[in-house]
């Protein structure tokens, strides 16, 4: 199985999958939300990231995974993190994490001999599959893989089973986030928020834990806030808050929080500007279509909105 801990395959890609191809975020993720005695055994040294993702053609549209080989007890040992960063919930996930899981499987005994593969002594690692999810409806699917099936409980033992892990983005309270106090807290903490307004009220809050931060954490933390912060926004404004954000270092968060929230005033209030413009704009041309359906002439219609006879006559070639 190829792995690069190092090398992220997507740079262009700011999210989740971006942020937790760092290992120190992913043991921070998994320490920080998954609260058993094995997240705190994972060593950075012993953990390798697996740079090939397992998702299926089927449903390649449907979401994102990461993939971290450990030693655990000289033991190897497989994280698969599915990231389901959809506003709905898909019932299928449990059936989904069986063919992925099943397909890391398949990918090790590719990669060993066969002879290897019929020893008494040959073990598959144990794969524990997580899901992280950050849409807003409630998470009602089932944890087990077994209540998916028809009557599981007639056949016990015999049928196939797994429970995977749920990490749910927007089931943690804000004073929780904050008391976390490093990254994940403070990117589960921006996610949340449900408005660019109370983006940058959150951003204030997280300043103290921002500044904190060490150079690596606070690169992560700038390009994932940074992607969140400029959808929507004009180019020459998303270009002016990158550039912001980008030179910034953590001790001058105050400063940088200001001027982008500076930046985005004006980008908002230029949109209700273009907006009101262009609001005006239709209702002139809306006039002068009256006008023209009841036989006015283009002189008189000149005078009344304003517009040149060559927009006159374009609306109504138009019609």
């Amino acid at each position: 199985m190829p792995d690069n801990q190092e090398h992220i395959s997507m740079p262009h890609d700011t999210g989740y999958k971006y942020l937790l191809s760092s290992k120190k975020a992913f043991i921070q993720l998994v320490r920080s939300f998954i609260k058993t005695g094995w997240a705190e055994q994972i060593d950075e040294a012993d953990l390798v990231r697996i740079d090939k993702s397992f998702i299926l053609q089927d449903f390649k549209n449907k979401e994102a995974d990461l993939v971290y080989r450990a030693r655990l007890k000289e033991q190897d040992v497989i994280f698969y993190i599915l990231m389901e960063l959809q506003s709905t919930v898909d019932f299928l996930i449990p059936y989904r994490l069986l063919l992925y899981m099943t397909e890391v499987w398949r990918d090790i005994f590719k990669n060993v001999s066969y002879k290897e593969a019929e020893r008494k002594s040959f073990r598959l690692p144990v794969i524990v599959p997580i899901v992280l999810y950050n849409g807003q409806a409630q998470w009602t699917v089932p944890l087990h893989f077994k209540e998916t099936l028809n009557s599981p409980e007639l056949f016990l033992d015999q049928v196939v089973d797994f429970q995977y892990i749920l990490i749910n983005v927007n089931s943690y309270q804000e004073e929780e986030l904050l008391q976390l106090s490093n990254l994940l807290g403070a990117v589960f903490l921006v996610d949340q928020a449900k408005s660019i307004a109370e983006i940058i009220e959150r951003l204030k809050k997280l300043s103290g834990v921002i500044k904190k931060m060490e150079p690596e954490e606070f690169r992560l933390f700038i390009s994932w806030t940074e992607n969140i912060l400029t959808r929507g926004i004009s180019s020459v404004k998303k270009e002016e808050i990158t550039g912001i954000m980008k030179k910034s270092h953590p001790e001058e968060v105050e400063t940088m929080i200001s001027n982008v929230e500076r930046v985005i005033k004006k980008s908002l209030k230029d949109a209700e500007k273009q907006g009101e413009k262009q609001g005006i704009e239709r209702g002139i041309i809306k006039v002068a279509k009256q006008m023209l359906a009841a036989g006015e002439d283009i002189e008189k219609i000149m005078r009344y909105t304003g517009l040149s006879r060559e927009e006159i006559e374009e609306i109504k070639n138009k019609g």
